[in-house]
């Protein structure tokens, strides 16, 4: 990272930082193209510090293909957004925070992690940590599990 005086290694600040981020974007490769989708997402730290995210997708289209052809993706997140104003034209900046990363992709296909899936999505946006899904519902929505293979974190 260039800007190391920005850069932020302390786990619980940067779990801190994804629970106020409200979009994932994920970034595939589609015939040597970049293609970039935001999703709602949802994350749990598992067995210490390791960083899992969820999201979900209809089973057809575009990005449920590449997700099913490729096994590693990288994604980007970011809050806290901020225009710090000057008088002169390059005195101006802005303030952010971004989580970046690899991560290993699962689709997922038991109905129990499925559900457990969503419910990390649910979670994330609504204050209710448990939520029922009809059988159906669950037939027709692809569960994506992303484990967190590389990650940085900066601030300004």
């Amino acid at each position: 990272m260039r800007r190391s005086d920005r850069e932020v290694t302390d786990f619980s600040h940067i779990k801190d930082i994804i629970s106020r981020c409200d979009c994932l974007r994920l970034g595939l490769v589609d015939n040597n193209e970049a293609y970039i989708v935001p999703v709602n997402f949802g994350f749990e730290i598992k067995q210490g510090n390791r960083l899992v995210l969820y999201f979900h997708s209809a089973t057809e289209g575009r990005k449920a293909k590449l997700l099913l052809e490729q096994k590693y993706i990288t994604f980007e997140m970011d809050t806290k957004h901020e225009l710090v104003e000057a008088d002169i034209a390059c005195g101006f900046s802005y303030l952010y925070q971004c989580v970046m990363g690899k991560a290993r992709v699962e689709i997922l296909r038991d109905n129990e992690k499925r559900k457990h899936g969503l419910n990390m999505i649910m979670s994330h946006y609504s204050k209710q940590n448990s939520w029922e899904y009809n059988e159906k519902m669950l037939d027709r929505v692809l569960v994506v599990e992303l484990s967190v293979t590389e990650l940085c974190c900066k601030e300004h």
